[in-house]
């Protein structure tokens, strides 16, 4: 099952829940500032990652800038615990299913979460639109 990790304000968030349900993709929903994520979610999100705690941590957030603290030099539990503690550090939304992970909201990109049959019509359509 998909999961979707957002924020009430997060505008990027609110597109990719409308993008979801326009697209009849099955998802849950997590407020993580009302839901605290689980330890096995945060360690299933940096499994997925390319580059680690780069990818999902808003570096640039106001809650970053007053931590300062060294990334690098934190534990995985101890990453862990400040992102349950600070969800606000994690950039969102997150979207999350068995192989696949998403950072942000982006319509190009957002796509590989269609199921494959909806794709290939999709592509069928288009070749069949411009004669190719």
């Amino acid at each position: 099952m998909l999961k979707l990790y957002t924020t009430p304000s997060c505008t990027s968030c609110r597109k990719a829940k409308k993008w979801l349900i326009n697209h009849n993709i099955e998802f849950v929903e997590h407020n993580i500032m009302k839901e605290p994520m689980k330890e096995e979610d945060l360690l299933r999100i940096l499994q997925l990652t390319e580059n680690g705690t780069t990818d999902i941590i808003s570096t640039r957030s106001k809650v970053f800038a007053r931590l300062s603290t060294d990334l690098e030099k934190l534990t995985v539990k101890e990453l862990i615990s400040l992102i349950q503690e600070n969800p606000s550090l994690l950039r969102r939304p997150l979207i999350v299913d068995e192989r696949r992970l998403h950072i942000g909201y982006n319509e190009d990109e957002i796509r590989v979460f269609l199921p494959a049959e909806y794709r290939k019509k999709e592509l069928a359509t288009i070749l069949l639109m411009t004669g190719i």
